[in-house]
């Protein structure tokens, strides 16, 4: 009976702590959406549920000049369009480049034993300095070549910083692929990049997938690069959502309801390919 009540106890304390880190995260989250929701004279208030809904928030969003009604004042903030737009272009040709680039980097790694260990472990160093370590010399480094505020350069320094985890992510997809395989197709006749493409690409699609949205999550949601980068052509999302913070205060609705836009895209494509990344989180665990 000893026995038997403690494990009660450890199983109730177990629940109890998984029940509390899912109000620890999920808190916030409803906290954001009911604020994207609520007027202003109810942005400051402590219940959840607005007790007068609104689109406004989001309407200000779309508007380069809209009443938030502070103090009778009027905000003028760009229009949310182009920075949005400037984060999908970005994200998506950044992550499409850094998984190209990882896959056929990981390929070499991984069967003809390319760059190295301490080549492959080389690429981890560049992640183990703190961004703000270099983004003064990339500022002057792209001043000289005047690339400043464009989207070239985003998509290229994106590119060079996530590539590593491109390589590392797809090498152990592609160690998990049973190189007698490609040595079955060479003896059909295939060519190495024919095997390449028809045989290992297809297989490692899963961790392709894997991949690129993992890429593309760190992509969509990075700062520090964008705001010092860019000033007005190639703002992105990050950047412009503290554009609502000025003389006429912090404006929490329209940031709240641009938190939701910007988090609806990476939901979107999450849903769109997730029994790809079903198959890409198990896949190599069990092999026959």
């Amino acid at each position: 009976m000893k026995f038997h009540g403690t494990r009660v106890l450890l199983s109730a304390l177990k629940y109890i702590t998984i029940g509390v880190f899912i109000l620890w995260v999920l808190i916030p989250v409803a906290w954001v959406v009911s604020l994207a929701f609520k007027p202003y004279a109810e942005w400051r208030v402590s219940y959840f549920v607005p007790k007068n809904f609104t689109w406004n928030n989001f309407i200000v969003l779309f508007k380069s000049e809209a009443f938030i009604g502070i103090m009778g004042a009027t905000a003028i903030v760009e229009p949310v369009t182009k920075p949005l737009i400037n984060s999908l272009v970005v994200t998506s040709l950044s992550t499409i480049m850094a998984v190209m680039i990882g896959f056929f980097t990981a390929y070499g790694a991984s069967r003809y034993n390319t760059p190295g260990p301490f080549g492959l472990f080389f690429t981890l160093l560049t992640r183990m300095l703190p961004p703000a370590t270099f983004v003064t010399p990339i500022m002057v480094y792209y001043s000289n070549l005047k690339l400043l505020d464009t989207h070239f350069s985003l998509i290229i320094l994106y590119s060079a910083v996530t590539v590593t985890y491109g390589i590392w992510i797809l090498k152990g997809f592609i160690d998990a692929i049973p190189i007698e395989w490609e040595e079955a197709a060479m003896l059909e006749g295939a060519t190495p990049i024919k095997t390449l493409f028809k045989v290992v690409l297809p297989i490692a699609r899963p961790g392709l997938v894997v991949a690129g949205l993992f890429i593309f999550l760190l992509t969509w949601t990075e700062l520090l690069f964008a705001l010092v980068l860019t000033n007005v052509y190639a703002v992105t999302l990050p950047v412009h959502i503290s554009k609502y913070v000025g003389a006429v205060g912090q404006l929490y609705g329209p940031q709240a309801a641009l938190a939701l836009i910007g988090s609806v895209i990476p939901i979107a494509i999450g849903y769109a390919i997730q029994k790809h990344l079903v198959t890409g989180f198990t896949f190599g665990m069990v092999r026959g």
